[in-house]
C-alpha cells in the first residue's frame, strides 16, 4: 500500500480539477472567439483562441486547487513510514489529505499550500495549451478524412492520449522545480534551497546535471497518457449525449 500514499490528495484534487478545466476552457473558449470573430478557416474555433483558452484554464484550475493539493499528496508521499508497520502508521505526521492542509497550514501558514505555485502556473498553463490545441488539430483533421461530425469513442480515446503525451515532454523540468520547491520544509529563520524556478533550475542541474531535470519523465508520461485518453473520450461521450438530449447548445 506505500504506493498509493497520498491517494487522498489525488482523488480528493482530481474531480474538481477536471471540472474546473472544461468549464472555463469552454466559457474562454466562447468569449474569446467571439471577441476575436470567426476564425479564418471556417471551422467553430480557431487554433489560437484554443490555445490560449488551454492556457487561461490551466492556469485558473492551478490557482484554485492544483497547488494545494499537490503540495499535500507531496508531504504525504515523501514522509518515511511502513505501511506494514501498524505502529509507524499510527506515527505518521500527515494522514490524509484534509489533515495535512491543516497540519501545514498551522506550522507553515496558509501560504505554504501554495508553495510551488509559479512552477505550477507554468506547468499546468503549459499542459492544458498544448493539450487542448492538439487535441483540437487532431480531431478536426480525422473528422475531414472521415466526413464525420463526431468522434468515435475509440478515436477520441487515442487522440486524448497521444495529445496528453506533448505537455509532459516540453515541461518536466518545471514539474521538477515544482516538487522540490513544495517538498522542502522551511523552518523560521532558516534559508530554503529552492526559492524560485531560475535559480531552482541552475542549482539542479548545477549539483545533479541537466538530465536531473528530466527525472519522473517516464512515470509521468505513464500516468498522464492514459489519464488523458480516458479523461477526452469520458468528456465527448458525456457531452455530446447532454447535447443530444437537449440540456446544452451545440
Amino acid at each position: 500500500f506505500s504506493l498509493y500514499k497520498g491517494l487522498t490528495a489525488v482523488y480528493t484534487g482530481i474531480i474538481p480539477k477536471m471540472a474546473i478545466r472544461f468549464l472555463t476552457f469552454e466559457s474562454y473558449r466562447e468569449g474569446l472567439q467571439r471577441v476575436v470573430g470567426p476564425a479564418p478557416d471556417g471551422a467553430e474555433y480557431s487554433t489560437s483562441v484554443n490555445f490560449t483558452a488551454g492556457l487561461a484554464s490551466g492556469l485558473t484550475e492551478a490557482i484554485v486547487i492544483v497547488t494545494p493539493a499537490e503540495v499535500c499528496k507531496i508531504r504525504m508521499q515523501a514522509q518515511y513510514n511502513s505501511m506494514m508497520d501498524p505502529s509507524q502508521l499510527a506515527r505518521r505526521k500527515y494522514k490524509n489529505v484534509f489533515q495535512t492542509a491543516v497540519l501545514i497550514a498551522r506550522e507553515e501558514g496558509i501560504s505554504a499550500l501554495y508553495k510551488g505555485i509559479v512552477p505550477t502556473m507554468l506547468r499546468q498553463g503549459c499542459n492544458q495549451a498544448v493539450n487542448f490545441t492538439m487535441y483540437n488539430i487532431f480531431k478536426k483533421k480525422v473528422l475531414a478524412m472521415q466526413k464525420k461530425k463526431e468522434l468515435d469513442h475509440y478515436q477520441s480515446l487515442i487522440l486524448g492520449g497521444v495529445s496528453g503525451g506533448f505537455g509532459p515532454m516540453v515541461n518536466n523540468p518545471l514539474d521538477v522545480v515544482k516538487t522540490r520547491m513544495q517538498k522542502q520544509v522551511i523552518k523560521s529563520g532558516s534559508e530554503p534551497k529552492y526559492k524560485g524556478i531560475v535559480q531552482s533550475i541552475g542549482l539542479i542541474a548545477k549539483e545533479e546535471g541537466t538530465m536531473a531535470l528530466w527525472k519522473g519523465i517516464t512515470p509521468r508520461l505513464m500516468r498522464i497518457v492514459p489519464g488523458q485518453a480516458i479523461t477526452f473520450m469520458t468528456y465527448e461521450a458525456v457531452s455530446g449525449t447532454l447535447i443530444k438530449k437537449g440540456f446544452f447548445v451545440s
